[in-house]
């Protein structure tokens, strides 16, 4: 084949795409169990922060198992349909995972939060002391709120703000409102966003009443 002819420059072309896409599927499946190790290892990092642990990557798995005693999925009406495992990886629409903690020789149950900020998504976790209404602890995450000043939510100045605070008052569910500086929620337990984040720290707010919605459920239960 002649090399200075058009043919030869279009089949080399298509040759060397085919190639490059062949060894980047490959590379990708080769290194995908390792992603998804510390896919894994991430998500255990925040189920144990929001218990107020907080470890290394390569010690995450360890802790995890050490401190988290059970997993399941519930309904809405509060009852298991899935196991740990399902847990873990989420469930689906209108399931919601618990994890139980033993922290010092205290229950504490942990729940999954999803919401929307300014430029992406939210997520985090909760957890209540042993009465299902007092929180223990929280952690949040973003996908790209801005540096300084959304992305602050993922600080303790922020979530350490949570503890103490309460989800129910007086039976009644009213979540935790997040709030200008400043300002005040009238009727619930509340705390101050974020200076500058008002979209983010309106987005947090919103996760929280939708979310923990979905387990009022199982946190008005006596189990």
């Amino acid at each position: 084949m002649n090399r200075d002819s058009n043919v030869y420059t279009v089949v080399y072309a298509s040759v060397m795409v085919i190639l490059v896409a062949v060894l980047l599927a490959f590379t990708s499946q080769s290194l995908r169990s390792y992603q998804k190790a510390n896919e894994d290892n991430d998500k255990r990092q925040q189920i144990l922060r929001s218990i107020n642990v907080s470890v290394p990557a390569n010690e995450a798995e360890a802790k995890y198992n050490e401190l988290i005693k059970d997993a399941f999925l519930i309904n809405i009406n509060g009852e298991k349909v899935g196991d740990a495992q399902a847990a873990f990886t989420g469930g689906q629409d209108g399931e919601f995972p618990v994890f139980v903690a033993n922290v010092d020789g205290q229950t504490k149950y942990i729940m999954a939060m999803n919401g929307a900020g300014l430029w992406g998504p939210l997520w985090g976790y909760i957890s209540v002391d042993s009465d299902k209404n007092t929180v223990f602890g929280t952690d949040f995450s973003h996908a790209g709120e801005t540096p300084g000043l959304g992305a602050e939510i993922t600080k303790p100045a922020f979530s350490s703000q949570f503890a103490g605070k309460q989800i129910f008052k007086n039976g009644e569910f009213k979540s935790i409102a997040v709030v200008k500086p400043g300002k005040s929620a009238a009727g619930q337990d509340y705390v101050d966003g974020i200076s500058g984040g008002t979209i983010t720290s309106q987005g947090v707010s919103n996760m929280l009443f939708d979310s923990l919605k979905g387990y009022e459920k199982f946190l008005t239960s006596k189990e």
